[in-house]
């Protein structure tokens, strides 16, 4: 196999890459020079090297701690739980939640022999039961998926003898969506998430 072909396999498996994307950036990076073809391997070393699970929250951080959960600002008493870091991205995005993250690392998924053991469980029942915690809400952030629901409806009897109110993302119609064009549980949802005007 050539060197070409080699690389281009490599990006062809990440995430939302194709073969023919993955041929683009093999091709992109041979136009460039040999110090960014290097500067893009040092920093992808470093991603390696440096940047490992918060002991907190399990986002991704270049300390023992992630900024969210270092910052006096944001609020304690509120812990948003998502399926992976790039939920929480998502969500930080909004600039609209102020509270703490949870990082999952997945989702219960019995026919991909992921079960509760698999998932941050226990450090967010920890978290939860922590002396002084004072957590009054958990969101659950899964996706609307079946697995992601199964997750929620698991993790909200774990957490709801504990204390806190546990919540759950609204759902509904997209912004600027069809009605002829959405599916019957998403429509489901928005009606019953209805809220006055």
């Amino acid at each position: 196999m050539s060197v070409i072909d080699e690389v281009t396999r490599e990006f062809g498996r990440l995430p939302g890459i194709g073969p023919r994307t993955a041929t683009r950036l093999v091709y992109y990076l041979l136009k460039g020079t040999r110090a960014e073809a290097r500067r893009l391997a040092e920093a992808i070393l470093a991603l390696s090297d440096k940047v490992r699970p918060c002991q907190e929250c399990g986002d991704f951080s270049e300390a023992d701690r992630c900024l969210i959960c270092t910052d006096p600002g944001r609020d304690r008493s509120i812990i948003c739980v998502v399926e992976g870091a790039f939920d929480a991205r998502s969500i930080e995005r909004t600039g609209r939640f102020r509270g703490r993250y949870h990082v999952l690392g997945g989702r219960l998924s019995p026919l991909d022999g992921v079960g509760p053991e698999e998932l941050r469980i226990t450090p967010l029942l920890g978290r939860i039961r922590a002396p002084g915690a004072a957590v009054v809400e958990v969101i659950l952030a899964t996706t609307p998926s079946v697995e992601g629901e199964a997750t929620a409806g698991y993790l909200e009897g774990m957490i709801r003898p504990l204390g806190p109110k546990v919540t759950r993302l609204a759902r509904g119609l997209p912004v600027g969506s069809d009605l002829e064009y959405v599916d019957g549980s998403t429509l489901a949802e928005a009606l019953s998430g209805r809220r006055e005007m």
